[in-house]
């Protein structure tokens, strides 16, 4: 069992991600429609920046005036109360700021979300073939969680301290520009280290969300129903739990990588912002004891105005650190949403109707992934309106290809599938699924009710509608003898079910459907003879009317067959009825003798 995380890029060098416009750009696409929410934000920072220098005015004040011998209590009152006041009124701006900026985190969430499931569901059977579905849940989730943070820790976090810095630099040029100067001696020093502990924060942050995935993917594979019942099965439970342990050994690992990136950086930020206040106090103190500042300006700016400066000169210096850590997060989001959609519209593709069920393949090979033993080799045959085709061969042979084909799960590299004279690469693929209706070997039901499990199939369906297609699939009886009969959860994949009630379900589930075509793969070779009775009956009212293409595993099945299509090694090598093939005694007539002659047995090879 393979637990590696497939990747678009795999085995390609990995771009560097850069601060380039075009990427900028369209991440803050993501913002435009949230434009009055951010106005609100943008508002409310400038605001509160304005009240924060209110503690500066006030402690010069209460120093200089204020707390001097006889001076007025009452102005002492009003000083701590307009400090008071500030911060309660700076406080209730920043609950509606973390309120708007959470609407637009959140909104922007969604989006993304709902491009990529859309993306997701638009994509071929090929690519889940090949992605593990934990990598596609952990880019759904955690990577889409991340940028909440990305909002509020990185963009509107840079516009809050662009303004603080504005206005405090601003408020110290007016009392007094000496010391200004000063304190803003040391601040280049912040800014050195930035970029490469930006770039090692991207590299980790990115390897983190990788592991994660890879996580997810396997939590996804091993505690899932059938991946528990062969943990189970096979007592492979300490085994899975050494394998999960080395997993989140790596995470933990790398996590401490990425918070300890750059604390040497840090570190020394930690000394400049001890160094500043102390030449301001050096300097100052000249200043006071020269009689050319008063000691309110000096302790002001030393112990409040500083730190309003430091701070978002800090977290600019860090800027290129949190930026690319975020474009991390955004690139592996665009990677599955830059992903191209293999099977899709064609300019001016139009809906197929009134289907009369006519199929056809004109020299149709096929190679899955584009390379290697074609899996379809010149296949050519055609169905008739209304005819039951049978197919026919050994495993390998290409039979379920044929079937992958005709509903576009995949596009054949030669040839042409046709339904009624029309190549289906020419039709919408909405319209050419609503006309093909599929029962698979390995039957999937959602962890629902039975009703909302057919309902998948016609939403709008009635009662009646649905109790008849129940009854034409012999299945209502046992759905009634259920303790809520109809609003019965059938667990995960149906696993309450047997494999023969899920095979009726399924059977029930198309019949609601009505498609003109039918593709089968008639799984009853493993179940019981008394499921397998039911389900031959089922099938008699699903096959009526239709064009129906069925993988046959019973001579039942082939003997009411319209057509016989035997395949082997991807070649179509026979087709006709049972006694044409028969009296042609070839293929067919030597896998007859060998598997059919004598008793209604099965075909598994």
């Amino acid at each position: 069992m393979w637990h590696g995380v497939w990747r678009p890029d795999w085995g390609q060098e990995k771009p560097q991600v850069r601060l380039e416009w075009r990427l900028l750009r369209r991440v803050f696409a993501y913002f435009l429609p949230y434009w009055s929410h951010a106005l609100v934000v943008l508002a409310c920072i400038g605001v509160t920046s304005v009240i924060g220098l209110v503690p500066a005015f006030v402690t010069q004040t209460l120093i200089d005036s204020a707390l001097k011998p006889h001076a007025s209590f009452s102005r002492l009152l009003l000083l701590i109360g307009a400090l008071i006041g500030a911060s309660l009124l700076g406080g209730l701006i920043g609950v509606l700021q973390s309120y708007f900026s959470n609407l637009i985190s959140q909104g922007i969430m969604l989006d993304l979300r709902n491009q990529l499931f859309g993306r997701m569901l638009q994509q071929s059977v090929a690519f889940f073939t090949k992605t593990k579905t934990g990598d596609v849940m952990s880019r759904l989730s955690n990577d889409v969680n991340s940028v909440q943070s990305v909002v509020s820790d990185t963009i509107f976090s840079l516009v809050m301290n662009v303004i603080i810095l504005a206005t405090t630099v601003a408020y110290m040029v007016t009392r007094d520009w000496r010391l200004t100067v000063v304190a803003l001696v040391v601040l280049p020093a912040f800014l050195l280290p930035a970029r490469q502990v930006g770039g090692r924060t991207f590299e980790a942050r990115k390897e983190t969300q990788a592991k994660l995935s890879e996580m997810t993917s396997y939590m996804q594979e091993i505690l899932g129903i059938s991946g528990i019942l062969l943990v189970k099965a096979f007592a492979k439970r300490a085994i899975e739990a050494v394998r999960f342990g080395k997993i989140n050994s790596e995470l933990k690992q790398l996590n401490i990588r990425q918070g300890m990136i750059g604390r040497w950086f840090f570190m020394l930020m930690n000394v400049l912002g001890t160094a500043g206040p102390a030449v301001l106090w050096l300097y100052g103190g000249y200043l006071v004891l020269s009689g050319s500042e008063s000691v309110g300006i000096v302790v002001t700016f030393a112990t409040v105005l500083l730190g309003r400066l430091y701070g978002p000169v800090g977290s600019l210096a860090n800027l290129h650190v949190n930026v690319i850590g975020s474009l991390a997060i955004f690139q592996r989001l665009f990677e599955y949403l830059d992903m191209a959609v293999e099977i899709t519209d064609k300019p001016g593709a139009k809906a197929i109707t009134d289907v009369r069920g006519e199929v056809e393949f004109d020299g149709v090979t096929f190679m899955y992934g584009g390379k290697g033993r074609p899996a379809l080799e010149e296949v050519s045959f055609r169905i008739e309106p209304g005819q039951l085709a049978a197919l026919v061969g050994p495993s390998g042979a290409g039979k379920t290809t044929i079937t992958n084909l005709l509903p576009r799960f995949y596009d054949p590299q030669q040839g042409r599938v046709m339904i009624d004279g029309q190549d289906i690469r020419d039709v919408t693929v909405e319209s050419l699924e609503r006309q093909v209706g599929m029962v698979f070997q390995d039957t999937f039901l959602f962890h629902s009710t039975v009703r909302e499990n057919l309902l998948y199939a016609r939403p709008d369906a009635t009662q009646e509608e649905i109790e008849a297609a129940t009854r034409a699939a012999n299945i209502h009886e046992f759905i009634v003898s259920l303790p809520d009969g109809y609003e019965t959860i059938v667990g995960e994949r149906g696993h309450r079910l047997s494999g023969g009630e899920k095979q009726r379900m399924s059977i029930a589930r198309v019949i609601l459907k009505d498609p003109r075509i039918l593709i089968l793969d008639e799984a009853t070779s493993n179940l019981d003879s008394e499921s397998e009775r039911l389900i031959q009956a089922a099938l008699q009212p699903l096959f009526k009317g239709r064009t129906s293409i069925v993988i046959a595993h019973r001579l039942s099945t082939i003997l009411a067959a319209d057509l016989i299509l035997v395949l082997d090694r991807g070649r179509l090598v026979e087709q006709g009825t049972h006694f044409e093939l028969l009296r042609k005694e070839g293929r067919y007539a030597r896998l007859y003798q060998q598997q059919f002659q004598g008793a209604d047995v099965s075909l598994t090879g």
